[in-house]
């Protein structure tokens, strides 16, 4: 999507703090972290929504959910991490990409 500022991340065409990347998804510091640990699952393939998913992105939601607990000691989220996504304006996403936010690296408040 021309617009958007996850897929220029993803791109390489915005300068990101890049954590982690392979072929489907990139993973990076939020800039506005909401933890001591704040990251960003962002999908490389544009979609805003669960709602809006074909049976691709679903897949590539599969394997980012497969693949974050395998790398999430490596995010600094080796003792647990709280996984949200928002869906749609009123649930506060702000960013229309879907996108997975991991907070830990301390206790979280319940």
């Amino acid at each position: 999507m021309e617009n958007c500022i996850f897929c220029k991340i993803a791109n390489g065409e915005i300068p990101a703090a890049k954590l982690y990347e392979d072929e489907e998804m990139v993973v990076f510091r939020d800039l506005h972290p909401q933890a001591k640990v704040h990251v960003l699952a962002v999908p490389r393939q544009h979609f805003k929504l669960f709602a809006d998913m074909n049976a691709e992105q679903a897949e590539i939601v599969k394997n980012m959910l497969v693949k974050i607990p395998q790398i999430a000691p490596s995010l600094g989220l080796a003792d647990g991490y709280r996984l949200i996504v928002n869906q749609g304006e009123n649930a506060g996403q702000t960013v229309f990409h879907l996108h997975m936010h991991l907070l830990g690296g301390e206790k979280l408040p319940e």
